[in-house]
């Protein structure tokens, strides 16, 4: 790190106009961006990615820092970093949060911070609530509120190159598959299934369980079951296209 005059002296010719005094700054506080950032990670978003948005935070505290001022630089940079990589986070939603509720969070995520170095550990909801007079119903709605958007595609297991995403593990309550087994009259092509495949896809797709289910009702675990659910999908449709 730059000692206090140093980087004053660096900030007035990077705020003058100077590249390489402001690349010496960004460098020499790298570490810095790097310990906010860890403060965001387990998010969903890549830590580069952050980092970046984290390094903007740093540029954009380099340009508007008063070297007049009595605080240190890393001081004032801090929450620039923190705001820079919040703002991004908020605007890089797709799912429209009300800003008192996104205020909430916040004021969430600043108590967890402080319980947590006062305790030594992770705070309960309960704690956190108490903190702020509030319901813990009113905490974790503020928490799931600013959560990102996950995929239906994301991998939830991964095991022997067999992954299981999070559609996998979600129960299908339109009958859309059942429909259509039923509307091709497939009773003849799944007569031909070996039982085990026969009965995970009558569970699947007429009793709608979820494959985490089926496991648990016939004794498998569930790669087992996404991978026979495969082979038995795969089985249908190749006698489909050959009848």
């Amino acid at each position: 790190m730059l000692g206090d005059e140093q980087t004053k002296e660096l900030l007035k010719l990077a705020q003058a106009g100077d590249p390489s005094a402001k690349e010496s700054i960004l460098q020499h506080n790298l570490n810095l961006v790097r310990s906010v950032v860890h403060r965001f990670t387990n998010r969903g978003y890549e830590w580069d990615d952050l980092f970046q948005i984290g390094c903007i935070g740093m540029i954009k505290a380099i340009e508007r820092f008063d070297t007049s001022y009595s605080v240190k630089f890393s001081t004032y940079a801090v929450p620039m970093i923190i705001g820079e990589i919040r703002r991004f986070m908020r605007d890089d939603n797709p799912v429209k949060v009300s800003r008192p509720l996104k205020e909430l969070a916040y004021r969430v995520h600043r108590v967890q911070e402080k319980l947590q170095g006062d305790l030594g550990r992770d705070p309960t909801i309960n704690e956190v609530a108490g903190e702020l007079a509030l319901s813990p119903q009113e905490i974790v709605a503020a928490l799931e509120a600013v959560q990102p958007v996950a995929s239906l595609y994301d991998e939830t297991f991964h095991d022997d190159g067999d992954p299981i995403h999070l559609l996998d593990q979600i129960g299908r309550d339109d009958c859309q598959d059942s429909s259509y087994f039923d509307r091709l009259a497939l009773k003849e092509v799944l007569a031909r299934l070996p039982p085990r495949e026969r009965l995970v896809v009558h569970l699947r797709f007429f009793e709608d369980k979820t494959q985490s289910e089926i496991a648990g009702l016939i004794g498998l675990s569930q790669v087992q079951v996404s991978r026979i659910e495969k082979q038995a999908l795969r089985f249908i449709r190749e006698h489909l296209q050959t009848s």
